[in-house]
Parts: structure tokens; C-alpha cells; sequence
């Protein structure tokens, strides 16, 4: 049977795409990290580069751009032209919350969702400088003491304390800084009361430099079980966020998938393991990225009603 010209024409089409999936990756990639180096994104990104440039055959360079508690490098995602070649690691939170509180040039439907990686372990913590043990313990400070620091790494732990603060009558001076590198300093050496930390805090606590006073997830920290949630102290408040890796919107879905499957492999590794739960004490947690973005949805809608109560 002959075949004419514009059988032909789709037939190499066909093959160029099965070409493409079949190569890709064909050269390095690289992961975006909103933080600066140090901190607990930069510390599991790092580890996990290291596997999937084993899993995908190509070099995974780590690009750490750190601003606006990661959202800047989400905007530079957004508008990549490299699709699958560059992708970002880090906090849902980026997506899910931060354009709530502050004009973005993205939104939720910029990017595609690969997957989901561990389950992050934020939580308010202090020094040993002003021995201060519990929460309630950190309230009678701050109401004895007026206009103490408080540091803060993103518009959404902003948020919560603002609401804290408000229902407690506190006066608070919040001092934001790049990441968990930045923070652990200015705690440890005393010059804040107390801190938001994603993960940072579990390289300081063994030592009895900080001390978990409070959990933001839903649920207590899996390292530290003794530390209340915000819900169980009655304020009804939680950062319930979820470690992530996006490329931009119009990435082909054969590179996402592959992709994918490398990071659930990478899920597996024992490097990664030994990082994720054991350094920076969060759970494994892998999902496929079309159950990631129903979780940053119902993040958004709890986040809208919290800016409703007590307004930016």
C-alpha cells in the first residue's frame, strides 16, 4: 500500500516524538531552590540531586535562588522556556499561599505537578538563651517583654503569627531572613525570642540550641512528639505543606512522566531516606503529581479564609 505525503508526514512526526521521549534527558538539568544553601530544602535537594542524576544519566545541577521566602524562584520557573530540563524543589506553600498575600506573576495552573516527596515538619522554636521551654512558657516571656524578635522566613508564617499575636495581644518585631541558614543564628545566639522553622531546627535540637515549642503541621512532629500543634493549643491554625517538584506548565508529558518515575525510585534510595527522615526528621511521602495539586487547592481555600478573618 503506498503511502502519501501527508501519511508520511505524520508518521515522522510520530517517530520524532517517540525519539524525544526516548532521549530525554539528553543533556544536564537543574533544580531550583528557593533557599539559600544550609537550610533543610538545600540539605534533601542536594541528596536528591545526587540520585536522580544516577536514575536519569544526566548531571542535576542545584541552583539556589534564594527571595520572597521561595516565591522568586517560582516566578523564574514559571517563565522558563526549558520545560522539563529545569524543575524546582521545595515547599508547596509557594504556590499554594504565598500569591494570596502578595501579587505573583504565577499561579497554580503555571506549573505541572510531578510529585509529591516528603511531608514537611514546620514548627515555632526558640533558643537556649532565655529558657524558655513550652509555649506557654514563650507567651509570659513575650507579654513580660514587649517588642521581642521574631524571625520569619515567608508571607505565611507571617500570616500565622500575625494572627497569633493578635489574638494574644502581642507586640512582636518580625525580621525576615532568606531560610533555615539564615535563621538558626539569630536564635541560637539569642538576638530572637523565637523563629519559624521548615526543618533547620533538628540539626540544633539534639545539642539543646533550639527547642521545638510548637507544631504547624496538623498533626505532632514525627521527631518531636512532646510539641503541641497550633490546633491543639486552640488557635485553629496549621501549615500543612508538602515537599514538591514542578516544571513549568508546558512541559511534554512523556518528560514529566519520566521524571516521575526517577523521583519514585529516588523515594526509595536510602541516601534519600537517610536525609529526609533521619537529618531533617520528615516522612517519606510519595505522590504522583496529579494527586499534588487537590492538596495545594485545599490549602488555597484554607488560606483565603484565614486572610478573610484578620485581613494582610
Amino acid at each position: 500500500m503506498l503511502i502519501g505525503r501527508a501519511g508520511w508526514l505524520l508518521l515522522l512526526s510520530v517517530w520524532g516524538h517517540i525519539a524525544t521521549a526516548a532521549v530525554f534527558p539528553e543533556r544536564p538539568l537543574t533544580m531550583i531552590i528557593g533557599y539559600a544553601t544550609g537550610g533543610s530544602t538545600d540539605q534533601q535537594g542536594r541528596v536528591l540531586a545526587q540520585v536522580l542524576q544516577e536514575q536519569l544519566g544526566q548531571p542535576v545541577e542545584v541552583s539556589n535562588l534564594p527571595g520572597a521566602g521561595g516565591a522568586a524562584a517560582t516566578a523564574m520557573l514559571a517563565s522558563s522556556l526549558e520545560q522539563g530540563y529545569v524543575f524546582q524543589f521545595g515547599g508547596s506553600s509557594v504556590v499554594s499561599i504565598a500569591p494570596l498575600l502578595s501579587p505573583a506573576s504565577y499561579d497554580i495552573d503555571s506549573f505541572t505537578y510531578v510529585a509529591g516527596l516528603s511531608l514537611e515538619q514546620p514548627a515555632f522554636v526558640t533558643g537556649a538563651k532565655h529558657g524558655i521551654r513550652d509555649w506557654s512558657g514563650l507567651l509570659a516571656y513575650l507579654r513580660a517583654n514587649p517588642g521581642q524578635v521574631y524571625v520569619s522566613q515567608a508571607a505565611e508564617d507571617r500570616l500565622i503569627i500575625k494572627a497569633i499575636a493578635r489574638r494574644e495581644g502581642l507586640q512582636l518585631r518580625t525580621m525576615p531572613t532568606s531560610g533555615g541558614a539564615a535563621m538558626a543564628p539569630l536564635v541560637i545566639s539569642g538576638e530572637a525570642v523565637f523563629a519559624y522553622s521548615g526543618g533547620t531546627h533538628t540539626g540544633y535540637t539534639d545539642s539543646g540550641e533550639m527547642q521545638v515549642l510548637a507544631s504547624l503541621a496538623d498533626e505532632r512532629l514525627r521527631g518531636y512528639p512532646e510539641a503541641p500543634t497550633l490546633r491543639e493549643l486552640g488557635y485553629g491554625l496549621g501549615l500543612q505543606t508538602t515537599r514538591i517538584v514542578m516544571v513549568p506548565a508546558n512541559t511534554p508529558a512523556d518528560q514529566v512522566e519520566v521524571l516521575a518515575s526517577a523521583l519514585a525510585q529516588a523515594s526509595k534510595d536510602p541516601r534519600f531516606i537517610e536525609v529526609t527522615e533521619r537529618r531533617i526528621r520528615q516522612p517519606v511521602m510519595f505522590m504522583r503529581g496529579a494527586e499534588v495539586k487537590p492538596l495545594l487547592l485545599q490549602q488555597m481555600q484554607e488560606y483565603r479564609a484565614l486572610i478573610d478573618e484578620i485581613g494582610l
